[in-house]
Formats: C-alpha cells, structure tokens, sequence
C-alpha cells in the first residue's frame, strides 16, 4: 500500500513533498512509460498508412431537410455561448454521402471534420430529440451535453479529425446517450456544471477510484492525463485489488473544475488500461459518520506507509547502497504485511550485528536515564530490566514485550512495515494498539536512524506506554483522530511530534525528557536540555501549528508540568478546536469504538458509568467504616 498527499503528516517524519526528490523508481516508471508511447504511437502510424478511405453508409431515416445539427462554432466554441440556445441556431448538415456522390470531392481532412461535426450533431439530437425540427419553441440548457458530445468525440479519435474507419460506431442511431452510463453523483455534478458559467468552471474536490488492470504501468499516464485537464492532484493511494482482472483500485483525490472533471472521466473511461472508473461523491460519506476503524480487527488495513525514507528509494539513507541490508529489510516488512488481528507476533531471528546495534544504544541509554529521563520513564525502565526483557545482549522480541503492557495498561503491540501514515497510526493508538517495527538500524549509523526501527520503538516508546497516566495520554491523541478531517490530522501529529516524540516536562524544578525521540537518541536529549534551543510552556492550541525539523535538532520544545496536566489541557483543545460533531469513546470489553451521536448511545453510557458509580460509592462506604 501506498499514500502520498502533500501536507499529509507523520509521526516521525513531515509528509510535505520535496519537489526534489525524485526515486529510481520513478524514473524507470517514467522511461517504460516513454517507450510504450513511442510503440504505440508507431503502430498506429503503421495502421494509418496501410487503411483506405471507407465510405460510411448510412441510413436514411431522416431526410436532410428534417436534420438539425449543432453548427461546428457551437460544438467548438461552446465555451463562448450562452447557456440557453433557441432553436433557430441550429441548421440542417449536408448528408455524408451526398457530398461525395454530388462532386464534392473532399480531401480526407475535410471529410473528417464533416463526419466529426455530424456525429456531434448525432449524438446532442438523440439526448434532445425536440431540436428534430426547426421552429421548436422549447429552451433547453445544453452546455452539459455538448461537454459530452464533444469528449465522445475526441475520446475516441482525437482533436483534430475523426478517421472515417471510426465513424460507423460512432454514427450509428443504437449508440447509447452521452448520460446513458452516468452514475448518480455524476449526473449531480453534470447538473452543477450547467447551471451558469461560473458553475461550469468552478473548482471540485473530487474522488476518484480506478480499476488499473495493469497495475503501476500505466499510472503515469493517468497522472499526466489529471495534468492535461488542469486538475491538481492532492491525494493518491493505492491498494491490491480484489476484483479478477485487476491488479490495483487507486484512490485519486484532485481538484479542478467541473467541466474539466467530467472530461477527466469520459476520457479515462475509454482507456483500456482501466476497468472501471468511480465517482465518489462528498454527499455520499455522512459528515456525522464518517469512516474510521470500528473494531481492533479492523486496523489490518491501517497499514499504509510513507516511502520517502525508505532504503530503496531515499538515495541519503545509510542503507540504500546495501543490498543485503534492503532485503533484511524486504524479508521483514512482509512479515509485518502478513500479520492479521489475533495472530501471535512473529518471532525475529537478529544477527550479530543488529544485537550488536541494540547493546550500543541501550548502554547509552542506560548511562544517561537516571539524570534526564522522567520518573515515570525511569520507573518502568528498570522494571523491564528486573523481568529480563531490557538487557544488553539480547533484542526483545515484540510479543513479550506486548504481554508486558497488557499487564500493565492494556496497551499492546502489532507489527509495522515501516513509517506509517498519521491517520492510520493515531487510529491504533485510540484502541490501545501500537504499531511498532521490527527491523534495526544500518550499523553504519547506530545512534540516528532517519525512520523508526525497533530500537527507537523499544526504548524510546514502550517503557512510557506501560505508564498508566502516559498510556491515557496517547489514546486521547488517537481517540480525537478518528473521523477528524486532514488538517486536524495535521494538527494531532504535530501536537504528537511535540510531545510523545520530543517532549520534555517538569519534574521537581528541572527539564526532564519523555519523548521517544529524545530517549533513543542521546544526541538530540543533550541539545534538548541545554540553554541552546527555546523552552515554551506546552499549550496545544500553538504547539499545533508549530513547525518542526525532521532533519536536524529542534529549535523548540514544549514543556509540561505534568502528564496529567498535558492531559487536562489536551482535552479542553479538543473539545473546542476540533469540527467532529460527535463524541467516541473506546470499549475495551468489545474492543470496538462507539460513536456518542444519539440520545440511545448516551443512555447505555451513563447505564455503565452509573453501574461504575454505584461500585465507587460501596467502596467508599467500606473504607469509611473501617477507617471508624
């Protein structure tokens, strides 16, 4: 799987596109692409030259005299006329074959443009059979329909002329209308479109679903098509497709205008590289409930990943010269692809010089966590140690490490692939799941890794997430992802990067250090907790917006008083700065989130918290009368 989306954040990483980074990858893709164009393109020079002239026959249902077609200057330059055109603009088109039966010896691009003009002409008269006869006093808003009129058109044989060979289709009365295959949220935006003329050219945000046959062969040239008809492209996933005969359903989002956007769809349509094109529509999705995991099951297709990092692409990674390593690296992330809700985590077999990796952070870490770790860190820390999971000369395997918070908080771990997306990883988080790596470090660089590995997930994330105040704080991040928009997504990471990631927080009168990134990295902690870089109060409001390096120290950190402070006022930011209309809580029993938007879900709500309540208040009538 695989999502790119400018400004689209992540946990450890900003997700805002380089414009120069530019991957092997896609410039093989762009060179198959080059050289699959020039064939085709010569194969169809090779077919033209060989062809003749067909005369097309047609019937003569209709005499000349009763045929009223569009002018060439209206299909042409319907951008230049007025929605509403009377019926007099509108005149009778020589027959094709009168015209070359009666001495009017045509080149084959006059003959073209003729043939062109008449199946134009078909084409508007079959959807709006009351332009049949001259004189009709019915108004009609025909922009839409000429919009369609013309892409069948040039779908099929390009802008310039039409080849005879390819009218006989095209002419023929049993051609279904232009509308005929619309889906519903098309024909809602085509109605849109022929509203005014400001309708037609205004802006959508729209989603699209392809059906690729051939996979990521021809998604270049469906980019460039995008580019061709001025759309701008903010959102691009794909996923391995279900349906026989295709390979990939790729989740297109663009902007661009209406008129634009129903050729976009005409045209792709007719490719044959495509199985099928979907309109998705906004008005489809209710706004209320919105779609985000329901069940802990659920979160198997959380598992997209951001590739900028990755070693086979990013040309700066330690290990994108080492073969051996990428493949330790491939052989790992199917593991992670492969694991499903409810399987055991899969045990990894480290090498010596992973496990020699590990024992150089982890001495590091252990020199410098009595004096700049907080007590919480340090308290589990040496816990881990007293059960044998933390050591030197061993990497603990995932799966006792997530027996461990279970015990603890209920947190428990799954494997990842990689740098996952910040919409798919704050969403484990609201059901107590991590979703942590398994791979090491390049060991040319054990003490900084541009992506997260085990080591960064181990020491640095999951001594906190066996804190019970610590582990409260993270699922309320994840809790307020679910259905919030891109931007408050955004706003989450940042607010996760600041805090869970490199945050610092007071303890006794001095700066200590909780966040991940700063515990698995001794050189960014140092800096942390120097006088060089600003100290600021933590406010989630302006921690939110705030900018942050993801190549080099921060120049800023937030400070908490506390976690149960951090908490407090994370949860006032949210109840008035997110647009979620609705409330979701998390049931651990179920292991389901349920979505507080009617009065009967808040009823068996308060059922439970009564029930809750009822076992507080017997409690303390026992203390009291053994404290008499």
């Amino acid at each position: 799987s695989l999502l790119l989306q400018n400004g689209y954040p992540a946990r450890r990483r900003s997700l805002v596109d380089d414009a120069r980074f530019e991957t092997l990858v896609v410039k093989q893709t762009k060179q198959c692409v080059l050289e699959e164009a020039r064939q085709r393109s010569n194969d169809a020079a090779e077919e033209r030259v060989c062809e003749n002239v067909v005369v097309v026959q047609e019937a003569k249902t209709i005499s000349p005299e009763q045929q009223v077609f569009p002018e060439p200057s209206q299909v042409n330059g319907y951008e230049e006329q007025e929605t509403m055109v009377e019926p007099e603009t509108f005149h009778s088109i020589p027959d094709t074959e009168q015209h070359l039966t009666n001495g009017h010896h045509e080149s084959e691009e006059e003959l073209c443009l003729h043939l062109r003009e008449e199946i134009v002409g078909k084409l508007f008269r079959k959807n709006h059979p009351q332009y049949t006869r001259p004189g009709s006093n019915s108004d009609i808003t025909v922009i839409s329909s000429l919009i369609y009129c013309e892409s069948d058109v040039l779908s099929h044989v390009g802008n310039d002329a039409v080849h005879p060979r390819q009218c006989k289709f095209l002419c023929d009365e049993n051609v279904p209308s232009p509308d005929s295959d619309l889906t519903e949220e098309e024909m809602i935006l085509s109605n849109a479109a022929s509203e005014s003329k400001e309708s037609e050219e205004a802006i959508q945000k729209a989603a699209l679903v392809l059906h690729m046959r051939e996979g990521l062969n021809s998604l270049a040239r469906i980019l460039k098509s995008i580019e061709n008809y001025g759309g701008g492209l903010t959102h691009l996933e794909t996923r391995p497709s279900k349906r026989p005969g295709i390979q990939l359903d790729v989740l297109v989002k663009v902007d661009m205008s209406r008129r634009s956007l129903l050729l976009l769809i005409r045209s792709l349509r007719q490719s044959s590289s495509l199985g099928g094109v979907t309109l998705l529509s906004d008005n489809s999705v209710s706004v209320k409930d919105p779609w985000f995991p329901r069940h802990a099951s659920e979160l198997d297709s959380c598992n997209h990943l951001m590739t900028k990092y990755e070693p086979e692409l990013d040309m700066n990674h330690p290990g994108f010269a080492d073969k051996a390593y990428r493949e330790r690296r491939k052989t790992i992330a199917n593991i992670a692809f492969s694991y499903k809700h409810g399987d055991l985590i899969p045990h990894i077999d480290y090498k010596e010089s992973e496990i020699s990796t590990w024992t150089a952070v982890f001495n590091t870490v252990v020199d410098l966590c009595p004096k700049h770790a907080c007590i919480e860190y340090q308290r589990v820390f040496a816990l881990l140690r007293k059960e044998g999971i933390f050591s030197a000369d061993r990497i603990p395997q995932l799966e006792e490490m997530s027996n461990f918070m279970k015990k603890h908080t209920g947190f428990s771990l799954r494997p990842a692939a990689g740098l996952l997306t910040a919409r798919d990883f704050l969403a484990s988080l609201a059901f107590r799941v991590f979703q942590s790596t398994q791979y090491v470090r390049h060991t040319s660089s054990p003490y900084h890794t541009p992506e997260p590995d085990c080591i960064h997930e181990l020491l640095g994330h999951m001594p906190l997430l066996a804190d019970p105040s610590f582990a409260q704080f993270s699922q309320e991040i994840g809790l307020a992802s679910l259905g919030a928009s891109d931007e408050e997504i955004e706003k989450l990471s940042t607010v996760y990067w600041f805090t869970v990631e490199f945050g610092l927080c007071k303890e006794h009168g001095e700066v200590k250090a909780y966040g991940a990134g700063l515990l698995s990295s001794y050189g960014e902690l140092l800096h942390a907790i120097s006088d060089k870089p600003e100290h600021r109060a933590f406010e989630p409001a302006k921690t939110a917006i705030q900018p942050y390096q993801d190549q080099e120290y921060q120049p800023i950190y937030y400070v908490a008083e506390s976690f149960e402070d951090a908490k407090e006022k994370f949860r006032k930011w949210v109840s008035t700065g997110m647009t979620r209309t609705y409330e979701v809580r998390y049931n651990p029993h179920t292991q389901r989130i349920e979505v507080l938007d009617s009065v009967d879900r808040l009823d068996n709500v308060i059922t439970q918290i009564n029930t809750e309540m009822l076992h507080l208040t017997n409690a303390l009538d026992k203390l009291k009368a053994t404290l008499c």
